[in-house]
């Protein structure tokens, strides 16, 4: 089983709280976390892409960098950057992948948000979009004609190194069918509080699709990992951490999801409109001392049609740390990973 840390490449990592670590989305910080990952043996690294923040007391996601300097400074690790479809033309998506690609070889997979764009009429953009890069890099050439793009002879050389893999990031039934048409990964997120499992039916729809584009597709699921030496206290924490909610902030991204009205309740905008657990826009979360965190992840690796779990934490130099030298040595899904002290 594949697993990856989601990089804070926005301010506060995923916990909108006033009670939960603060800290800015430096080049350092998280050249940090890649390099202590690589060095615990995760598979990838990916970031997400984040244009406007949600405000309130807490700033949150105000702050953003981009992730494809730390390329450099990476060896064996995988690094998954995200695009923002409306504004990035492919040719010149794609001449920036193969940039990367050169930087880190065979290393770069590009991740493509599918749920962001409302209008019906643009809803072709994000497969148009994928096909011309998909084109170009295998290729290096694009006569690609939709309603969005008209390319005619659109060249681009270098060519990678290697295939670049797209992994999709929606959980709607037109983001998975986009996934088994397009991706090797589809991105989701898991629900509740420890309840690994709550993603199959999810699991369920990608493979059903992806059977039917005979494509090997795969999803991977994201977990916040909450996790210290006993229950009790990874509980207090959470408790702490909730307690502390930003509600402007989290009001204001509930009420933008809303506006997706044509969302199915499969969507992650459905998901982030929910108020039932907001200070973490209501993703799952693991909960416990580093044995239970271990057993829990175990679950979610062996449910069918899960190829990656990615993780997020309250504190991410320690909760990479954590996991890869308390909780990982404790997880079947990962024994073939031999690292336990940080040294590769």
């Amino acid at each position: 089983m594949e697993i990856g840390v989601f990089i804070p490449i926005g301010n506060n990592g995923w916990l909108i709280s006033d009670n939960s670590p603060t800290y800015k989305p430096t080049f350092e910080l998280n050249k940090q976390i890649v390099q202590k990952a690589e060095s615990y043996g995760f598979d990838f690294a990916l970031s997400m892409i984040k244009l406007r923040g949600f405000g309130g007391r807490t700033r949150h996601w105000d702050y953003n960098l981009e992730s494809f300097t730390l390329s450099k400074c990476i060896f064996d690790i995988k690094l998954f950057a995200s695009s923002a479809i409306l504004t990035l033309p492919p040719a010149l998506c794609a001449r920036m992948a193969v940039a990367i690609d050169s930087i880190a070889p065979g290393r770069f997979v590009s991740a493509v948000p599918v749920s962001k764009i409302r209008r019906p009429s643009l809803r072709l953009l994000t497969p148009s979009s994928v096909q011309v890069m998909q084109d170009l890099w295998a290729t290096g050439v694009s006569h690609f004609k939709g309603k969005h793009f008209q390319m005619s002879d659109c060249r681009l050389l270098p060519q990678p190194s290697q295939p670049i893999k797209i992994i999709a990031a929606g959980q709607s039934a037109r983001g998975t069918q986009f996934a088994a048409e397009y991706a090797d990964y589809n991105f989701c997120g898991a629900s509740g509080h420890n309840q690994p499992q709550t993603f199959e039916h999810g699991n369920l729809a990608l493979m059903k699709a992806a059977q039917k584009t005979g494509r090997d597709v795969g999803a991977m699921v994201l977990f916040m990992i909450i996790a210290y030496e006993t229950d009790e206290e990874a509980w207090a924490k959470w408790d702490w951490y909730s307690e502390g909610v930003d509600l402007d902030a989290t009001s204001w991204v509930a009420g933008q999801a809303k506006k997706d009205v044509k969302a199915d309740g499969s969507a992650t905008a459905s998901r982030i409109s929910r108020s039932d657990n907001p200070v973490n826009l209501n993703g799952g979360a693991l909960i416990g001392s580093f044995e239970k965190v271990a057993g829990l992840l175990d679950e979610a690796a062996a449910i069918k049609g899960t190829k990656a779990i990615m993780l997020i934490f309250d504190d991410f130099l320690v909760g990479v740390e954590n996991l890869g030298k308390r909780i990982q040595p404790l997880m079947k899904c990962r024994a073939h990973v031999k690292v336990t002290n940080g040294e590769v």
